[in-house]
């Protein structure tokens, strides 16, 4: 979540999230549930009801702030709902199904097309008619639902890349390397000169996923990922193959134990100068090496295929959802047109070093070397991805793909298990 005090981590709380995600029959198993908001807006015409899950401190007065400018442009009120963000993953279907806010916070991906296909959701294409030259392609196109409609509003996110400490690269020697064959090379000169040449640390449980991701976004392609998360490929075909048949090449560049190893830890090795790469979000380890970002650099997952190269950038995108029957549908439709814009996500920056706005006419004079780099990686794609979880059913992302990939990493050489394993719940989840 966005408000977590750590990253907000694409699988923070995954199990509750499953249950806000499901139906009845999840949420029949959680007691107690209420609504996120208070109903939403009076319908006096004044007042634009926000959801939010922004509740940790720093987040909280950040988007008070944003609202509170919105307030003295615009001469409408905010009432801000705030739910703490794991409970209101948990609670969000039963809360879409009641009387939410106006405005709610949310993500791009699956998760926000589950709900608009779900007649949950307003429909915001029109109001894209007038954000749209706010956002690339790329971003409308994680913005759009199933039905070809947009139904989100971009706010800020971050890229998933390699990070690496030039200072630690420049004493070696080490170049960035432009395909796959230069990456494992590169990491088998990293093992011979005694560092760990892949940081790993997948107690947390989700890190790897973002793996599979890059290497499957390499080597078939986003068309293929997109499909493969829907559910609609074989998880036992070739080309799923092909990936862990990739995978397993990167393996002997892993820091060892990665299973009993947090997050973390795992940048830790980074900022000491223990390790060599990284593959992890900027806001997780911009976190961790807050006072380092000045040594601090990444770089594209490398080519697999040259049919797809670099194209596809994974950049989980956060933002804001329309009611289906908002108490004060201008109003809410107001407040995310300012919330599309650069003012609004740049004064919620000034407390997050490390994400970067979502609209592209944001001025980037104030951001730092770090965040303008983010900038120019997330523009320059053709194609963006959310993360394995957002871009999937949560049930397949917290059973199948989690422990399949644990399984995978702790006997590689048992591949045909593990997918199988995974065709075997995909099919069940998506096909029931």
């Amino acid at each position: 979540m966005a408000n977590s005090p750590l990253p907000p981590n694409p699988l923070l709380g995954r199990r509750t999230v499953l249950k806000g995600l499901l139906g009845a029959s999840a949420l029949a198993a959680v007691p107690g549930l209420a609504a996120c908001g208070s109903g939403g807006s009076a319908g006096d015409g004044k007042t634009v009801s926000f959801g939010s899950n922004y509740s940790d401190a720093v987040p909280r007065e950040g988007i008070a702030a944003v609202m509170e400018t919105f307030k003295q442009q615009n001469g409408l009120e905010v009432k801000i709902n705030t739910k703490d963000h794991e409970t209101y993953q948990q609670q969000i279907n039963n809360y879409l199904q009641g009387r939410p806010d106006d405005v709610w916070s949310w993500f791009a991906g699956y998760r926000m097309r589950f709900f608009a296909s779900k007649n949950l959701a307003g429909d915001l294409s029109d109001l894209w008619q007038t954000i749209g030259d706010n956002f690339t392609p790329a971003q409308k196109e994680a913005a759009t639902g199933s039905d070809g409609k947009q139904y989100f509003v971009p706010f800020y996110s971050y890229p998933w890349a390699v990070f690496y400490r030039p200072s630690i690269w420049q004493q070696r020697g080490y170049q960035v390397p432009k395909t796959f064959d230069e990456l494992i090379a590169l990491g088998g000169k990293m093992k011979s000169d005694g560092l760990a040449p892949m940081a790993v640390g997948q107690k947390n449980g989700w890190p790897q996923l973002g793996t599979f991701d890059q290497l499957n976004l390499r080597t078939n392609g986003y068309e293929f990922h997109v499909s493969l998360m829907a559910g609609k490929e074989d998880w036992q075909g070739k080309k799923v193959r092909d990936v862990f048949d990739n995978w397993k090449r990167m393996l002997p560049l892993y820091q060892e134990n990665p299973l009993g190893r947090e997050w973390q830890e795992a940048a830790q090795t980074i900022q000491q100068g223990k390790g060599g790469m990284m593959i992890v979000g900027a806001q997780q380890i911009g976190q961790q090496m807050k006072n380092e970002l000045n040594d601090l650099d990444f770089f594209a997952f490398p080519e697999i295929n040259p049919t797809f190269g670099t194209d596809t950038v994974e950049a989980p995108i956060d933002g804001f959802m329309l009611a289906k029957k908002p108490g004060n549908e201008e109003g809410a439709r107001k407040l995310l047109t300012y919330l599309a814009g650069p003012a609004a996500q740049l004064a919620y920056l000034k407390t997050d070093p490390v994400t970067i706005a979502a609209s592209g006419k944001a001025d980037t004079s104030g951001y730092n070397e770090l965040q303008k780099k983010c900038v120019k990686f997330v523009a320059e794609a053709k194609h963006i991805t959310q993360f394995l979880d957002r871009d999937t059913d949560p049930r397949f992302a917290n059973d199948a793909a989690i422990n399949g990939i644990n399984a995978f990493l702790t006997n590689p050489n048992d591949v045909d298990s593990v997918l199988k394993g995974m065709a075997d719940q995909a099919k069940n989840i998506f096909t029931g």
